[in-house]
């Protein structure tokens, strides 16, 4: 990625409310040309609200965004051409085929002849399509449902792609083959928005923005969130008994967040003596403990302790 390319997005201040009710609040962001930026955070915190915003599908109500050089608000239908959306929900017609989607697609985009029948041919084969192409979308598993959406989205090689939960519901290989499609995509130049329960997966994108009650809370590459020491500190317990560990610890006011990791139990403490006040606190309720350590902290540590403080 090219640290110096002009923003491919440029949102200010962005702002979305449904009647009483704040969606989006101020948000504010780049993302420059052939990165992958990432989009963290819990179902109802904004991330839908705000790529629909980008996308040119909601109007802000307050703040401003440009997509590829276009007003989202005063330009939309400019900004719907040269991007590929693909929608958390399914986009699909259930008494449509793989290759009747693929060609109606191809349609709306202005594909037609040979460069449209190269197109289907070669997104059909990347995603393990080709054997599907005659089955009607209603009735493939949801794994295939994902690759024909993410086939439709990516037809017309789009400048600039949003993926809200790509890979939501599809098996540990697709993932993987997903997110190899993902890093393809930025590595030619293509700028890719993606949201992603799956805080393993952040660790692919650039950068990343973890959004919360509709604002963003923190964002910087997976390395630099995870080493801020603003966010406190993790301790990694390991304990015969992690769940009476947990019980104990889990409401002290010292204590932003605490969960399970594997076999061990990661605790993200607010302040910098903490562990030490972990330890004693576990020591004066005879709590067995095998062992407490500093660790550095894995982007779901990151995320819990900054909602906790919240």
């Amino acid at each position: 990625m090219n640290g110096s390319a002009a923003p491919t997005i440029r949102a200010d201040a962005l702002t979305k409310r449904f009647g009483d009710f704040v969606a989006v609040s101020d948000v504010s962001f780049e993302i420059r040309a052939g990165e992958i930026w990432g989009f963290l955070g819990p179902n109802g915190a904004g991330k839908s609200t705000t790529i629909r915003m980008l996308c040119g599908v909601l109007s802000p109500t307050s703040g401003s965004a440009e997509v590829l050089g276009f007003d989202v608000a005063r330009d939309p239908e400019e900004v719907k051409l040269r991007i590929g959306y693909m929608a958390q929900g399914s986009s699909l017609w259930n008494d449509l085929s793989v290759q009747e989607h693929l060609r109606f697609y191809a349609g709306l985009f202005g594909l037609a002849g040979t460069k449209r029948e190269d197109a289907i041919s070669h997104w059909l084969k990347r995603l393990d399509l080709y054997g599907q192409r005659a089955r009607l979308a209603g009735t493939l598993s949801g794994g295939y449902r994902k690759r024909l959406a993410l086939a439709c989205t990516l037809l017309h090689e789009p400048q600039m792609v949003f993926l809200d939960e790509p890979t939501s519901g599809v098996d540990p290989l697709s993932r993987r083959e997903f997110w190899d499609i993902i890093v393809a995509l930025a590595e030619a130049g293509t700028t890719v928005l993606v949201t992603t329960h799956y805080l393993d997966e952040a660790e692919h994108c650039n950068d990343l923005a973890l959004i919360y009650d509709g604002k963003i809370v923190a964002s910087g590459t997976p390395e630099s969130l995870k080493r801020d020491a603003r966010n406190g500190i993790t301790a990694e317990i390991l304990s015969p008994d992690t769940v009476r560990v947990l019980d104990a610890i889990e409401t002290q006011p010292f204590v932003a967040s605490a969960g399970l990791y594997g076999s061990a139990l990661h605790v993200c403490i607010r302040e910098r003596d903490g562990l030490d006040r972990l330890s004693q606190f576990l020591q004066e309720h005879a709590i067995p403990v095998d062992s407490i350590a500093q660790v550095t902290p894995s982007l779901e540590d990151v995320f819990a302790s900054l909602v906790g403080k919240r």
